[in-house]
């Protein structure tokens, strides 16, 4: 079902968004060659332990498209890995690319937010690119979440960056209904009809997730861990995500970063 905030709901859910952003542009600042995905876990575990109401939203979290509960504090997804990433004992590389997706609830509302950079010096400009495509692509999403605008104006504002740059366009997963909940209604695919679908109306909250793989649309779950989803070529992918509230004056990004 899809529920509509209230004004001074998304008020109440600005914490978490600051929160969430906060968070995803310290780890960008300090991750380096030879940082260890588990160090980035640790630190996201050290900040919501030490902030007042906050908790994850994916430890023992076990949807059916996971293999068991998830048991880490942020996706971690490296190279050929797009989304729900397992932290696990790995050292960074030079020119690694690097999906860092984070969700977390603070006194009870939630901010889902996801950015892709390239680690180290050796930047590949076909990474930078196609994370570049995943960013624009949420910024057009964005634009066209304005109240009387259809679903379906967001998903098609999706699928035209990532046809521009001719990417292919996964439509299992994509964005999602924010609230206290990390995943509810509605599903945001990430192409779609323009005019079509769902009327957004004010205090409306959605996580918007532009995700592309450079040369694939197929994916697998990972068997080592049940979780990460890579692509089926081994070509590299990238993610950007932001939650955002639909209001009367445009939408709001709740987890916008400062930098």
């Amino acid at each position: 079902m899809i529920e509509l905030k209230t004004p001074s709901e998304i008020e109440a859910m600005k914490p978490a968004g600051r929160f969430v952003a906060g968070i995803l542009t310290d780890l960008k600042a300090m991750t380096k060659v030879g940082t260890n995905l588990l160090e980035i876990d640790d630190f996201v575990r050290r900040r919501i332990e030490s902030r007042k109401g906050a908790e994850s939203c994916y430890v023992d979290y076990a949807p059916d498209f996971g293999t068991g509960p998830f048991a880490h504090y942020i996706c971690t997804s490296v190279n050929d890995a797009v989304l729900h990433g397992v932290p696990y004992d790995y050292a960074l590389k030079d020119g690694d690319l690097l999906s860092l997706d984070l969700a977390i609830s603070v006194d009870g509302w939630v901010a889902d937010s996801a950015i892709s950079f390239v680690v180290g010096e050796k930047k590949d400009p076909e990474d930078l690119r196609l994370i570049k495509c995943t960013e624009e692509a949420l910024a057009a999403a964005i634009d066209a979440a304005q109240s009387g605008n259809r679903l379906g104006d967001v998903s098609c504002a999706v699928g035209d960056v990532a046809r521009s740059y001719g990417y292919p366009i996964n439509l299992e997963f994509g964005g999602h209904g924010v609230g206290h909940i990390m995943h509810g209604d509605p599903h945001v695919p990430n192409d779609g009809k323009a005019h079509h679908g769902y009327k957004l109306r004010p205090g409306l909250v959605i996580a918007i997730e532009p995700w592309f793989l450079k040369t694939t649309d197929e994916i697998y779950q990972d068997p080592k861990d049940g979780w990460t989803l890579k692509s089926s070529d081994g070509s590299r992918g990238a993610h950007s995500e932001h939650t955002i509230a639909i209001t009367d004056n445009g939408p709001i990004i709740l987890t916008a970063r400062d930098e």
